[in-house]
């Protein structure tokens, strides 16, 4: 599989109870064009079989068995022990364009401040649709993939992007030993985007590669409207903002919180977006018990990520006004965040 010992591409991949994933996904990894890579699979005390499976297909994959589930913040493992100039996140439910790693290490080996590099995420069983060509953020924190259910002869130019999603994207092994790995507080969810940030204050770029496809089927392990994703998004959305957002932007927060929910309203009682369809599927109840945990948990830790906050600053080398500006250059509509599923 590499020409060296040393790969040019570490790719790393976590699993819980993927095994109908994986056999669709290995093939297409193990068949690329490039070849200069290694696999570590990290495995979430799957129970369906996936470690077997592995270890009789594909016994040079680097296994990591885990012996509980340490959500998508698991990827910090396989990051440690990558040895690959890049490191190359995909989620065990995605199928790879035979071309996906050839293409997607470019706009990095060109420019050397670039730190992150997102492909065009197609939607699998509707490959005409985005899924995202990276990620937009909204002022309260909450992030949402750009371009998502648009056409995907669309952005076909290599361009800057806030931060590429966590379902698949490059990040360059510099910069995360510069400013470290997911917060494992996370534990899923936003944890892309609080990365992301971290990356951009200290000064590396991020670009979108149009030509490195990949196609995905999302939220396959964790379920699209479940209580414990809801959840997560939710208390992460607020701390990504306190550990990166300067205060000229923080300030904000309540307002544009006060009008999502508002708008969130709205959703429910129309039934329209992901709320209106989490309703349909639970409760307002339930809604409203995942908002007062959420919160109740995020004001919990809320010393220690404004420990987090300090140091995220200590590594800034981008004016204050440049990351004001991301919101607007950037900035995820309320109709996405809220109205679109």
């Amino acid at each position: 599989m590499m020409k060296n010992d040393i790969p040019l591409i570490s790719v790393i991949i976590v699993n819980y109870n993927g095994l109908h994933f994986l056999k669709e996904m290995m093939p297409t990894l193990m068949n690329q064009s490039l070849q200069d890579f290694e696999v570590i699979l990290i495995d979430n005390a799957s129970k369906d079989g996936s470690l077997e499976y592995l270890e009789s297909c594909y016994p040079h994959v680097h296994l990591i068995k885990n012996s509980e589930n340490f959500g998508f913040t698991a990827n910090n493992q396989g990051m440690k022990i990558a040895r690959g100039k890049y490191v190359v996140l995909i989620n065990n439910d995605t199928i790879l364009d035979h071309n996906f790693l050839c293409e997607l290490v470019k706009p990095a080996d060109v420019n050397p401040q670039v730190g992150m590099v997102a492909p065009k995420v197609l939607i699998t069983d509707k490959p005409e649709l985005i899924d995202s060509v990276g990620m937009n953020i909204y002022p309260d924190g909450m992030s949402r993939q750009r371009g998502r259910l648009e056409e995907s002869i669309k952005y076909t130019k290599e361009e800057e992007i806030f931060v590429p999603s966590g379902c698949a994207g490059l990040y360059r092994k510099e910069m995360l030993g510069e400013i470290g790995y997911f917060d494992e507080d996370f534990f899923a969810y936003c944890e892309d985007t609080d990365l992301g940030m971290r990356g951009r204050i200290a000064g590396w770029k991020a670009e979108l590669c149009p030509n490195a496809l990949i196609y995905h089927y999302g939220s396959g392990s964790s379920g699209k409207f479940s209580p414990f994703k809801a959840f997560l998004v939710e208390r992460n959305h607020f701390w990504v903002a306190i550990k990166n957002f300067p205060i000229s932007v923080l300030i904000f927060l309540p307002f544009y919180t006060a009008y999502r929910y508002l708008v969130q309203i709205y959703g429910l009682v129309f039934r329209k977006g992901i709320g209106g369809q989490f309703i349909v599927e639970q409760s307002s109840f339930e809604l409203l018990k995942i908002l007062f945990r959420a919160y109740y948990s995020a004001l919990s830790k809320l010393v220690p990520m404004i420990k987090k906050r300090n140091e995220v600053f200590k590594m800034r080398k981008v004016p204050i006004k440049e990351i004001r500006g991301w919101f607007k250059r950037f900035r995820a509509s309320i109709k996405s965040i809220i109205l679109t599923n």
